[in-house]
C-alpha cells in the first residue's frame, strides 16, 4: 500500500527526509564557514610572515655594498703644493688591512691608494695622494695577511731596515687578529683570544700594551732622521652591537669589552709619543657592518647605509679601503710635521 503524506509512516519518512536535507545544508554551511576561516587564517599568516620574512632579509641579512666613493671628504687644497723635497720613506706594517686583502686590485688597497691614485680614481680625489706632495717618496709595505701583533714586533726587529737619511711615515694596523683569531674554533690564547672572558684576557691585554710600546720605540730607532707613525684603531663588524652570530661567528659575551680594552691600549700607548697618531677606523666604520640596514640603530648612516666589509668579515671591501685611505689622509693632514714646516 502506498505511503501517503497523510499516513503516520509517510509523515515520518517526509520529516526524516526534510531533516536530512536540512542537515546536509547545515553541514555545507559549516564546511563553507570553515573554509572561509582557513582562508582568512592563511591570508593573515601570509600578511604577517611575508613582510616579516622580507623585513628580516632586508634588515638582518641584506648587506648591499653600494657604489662610488666611501668615507669622509678630504680637502684637496693642501695637495696642490709640495710639502717638502726631503727624502721620505713610507712604510706599511701590520696585518691584512695594511696588506690590502679584500681590495678589488692591488692599486685599490688603502696603502697603495694613499701613495698614488689609481687610473680609475674618483674625480674629486685625483691628485690627493702623498706622491703629489712628497716628490722624493719611496714606499715599502711589510704587512702580512693573517698576522697577529707578536708577528708585527718580529717584522720590526728582523725585517724592517734602518733608513739613516729618510724621514719615515709609517702606516700601521695591529691587534685586530689578536681578537678574532681563531674564530672560536679552539681555546682562547694570547694573540688568538676569540671567546675568552675578560678575566682571561687581562694579562694578554697587558702584554699587548707592552708589545705595542716596544713596537713604537723600535720603529723610531729605524728612522734616525725622524718619523711619524699612524696606527688605525680596531673596527667592529657588528657596529657596536656585539652580536657575533650576526657576522656568522660563535657568541662571545665579553667580546665588546675586550675589543674596547684593546682600542684603549692603542690610544693610551700612542699618547705617550709625540710621533704616534691614532687613525679612527672604529668610529669611521660604525654603521657599515652587519647592521648597516637597521635604520633604528644610533650608528645608522643614512647617507651611505652600506656594508664596507669583505666576505671574510675581518677585512674591508673596496669601498671600505677607500674610506680607510681617506681617514688616514685626514689624520696625516692634521698631524704631519712635514706639512706644518712647509705650509
Amino acid at each position: 500500500m502506498d505511503r501517503s503524506i497523510g499516513s503516520e509512516e509517510g509523515a515520518t519518512d517526509w520529516w526524516g527526509s526534510l531533516t536530512a536535507v536540512d542537515g546536509m545544508a547545515s553541514g555545507m554551511k559549516m564546511k563553507q564557514q570553515r573554509g572561509k576561516t582557513r582562508q582568512l587564517i592563511l591570508i593573515a599568516t601570509a600578511l604577517i610572515v611575508i613582510p616579516g620574512s622580507l623585513g628580516y632579509i632586508e634588515f638582518c641579512l641584506s648587506r648591499p655594498i653600494g657604489e662610488g666613493p666611501a668615507g669622509p671628504e678630504v680637502d684637496r687644497t693642501p695637495f696642490e703644493t709640495v710639502w717638502t723635497d726631503r727624502a721620505v720613506r713610507v712604510v706599511g706594517i701590520g696585518d691584512s688591512i695594511t696588506a690590502g686583502l679584500g681590495a678589488k686590485s692591488p692599486k685599490h688597497t688603502f696603502f697603495n691608494r694613499l701613495i698614488q691614485n689609481p687610473s680609475d680614481e674618483f674625480d674629486p680625489m685625483r691628485g690627493v695622494c702623498l706622491s703629489s706632495v712628497l716628490p722624493n717618496l719611496v714606499a715599502e709595505n711589510f704587512a702580512i695577511s693573517g698576522s697577529e701583533s707578536n708577528v708585527h714586533l718580529d717584522v720590526i726587529r728582523e725585517t724592517l731596515p734602518t733608513y739613516p737619511d729618510a724621514y719615515g711615515i709609517v702606516l700601521m694596523t695591529s691587534g685586530g687578529n689578536d681578537l678574532i683569531h681563531s674564530y672560536g674554533r679552539s681555546p682562547p690564547r694570547e694573540c688568538a683570544m676569540y671567546s675568552a672572558t675578560l678575566e682571561q684576557a687581562k694579562p694578554w691585554i697587558d702584554n699587548f700594551r707592552d708589545r705595542l710600546d716596544t713596537m713604537f720605540r723600535e720603529i723610531a730607532t729605524k728612522f734616525p732622521a725622524g718619523c711619524e707613525i699612524y696606527i688605525g684603531d680596531i673596527y667592529d663588524p657588528t657596529d657596536g652591537v656585539g652580536d657575533a652570530p650576526s657576522i656568522f661567528l660563535p657568541d662571545w659575551p665579553d667580546g665588546l669589552a675586550i675589543h674596547a680594552r684593546y682600542n684603549q691600549v692603542i690610544r693610551d700607548v700612542a699618547s705617550n709619543y709625540e710621533y704616534v697618531h691614532v687613525v679612527p677606523l672604529h668610529e669611521t666604520f660604525l654603521g657599515h657592518g652587519s647592521h648597516c640596514r637597521q635604520f633604528w640603530r644610533s650608528n645608522y648612516d643614512s647617507d651611505d647605509p652600506h656594508y664596507w666589509f669583505f666576505t671574510n668579515i675581518e677585512d674591508p671591501n673596496d669601498r671600505g679601503y677607500d674610506a680607510i685611505r681617506r681617514v688616514f689622509l685626514n689624520t696625516i693632514l692634521a698631524k704631519t710635521t712635514l706639512k706644518q714646516k712647509n705650509g
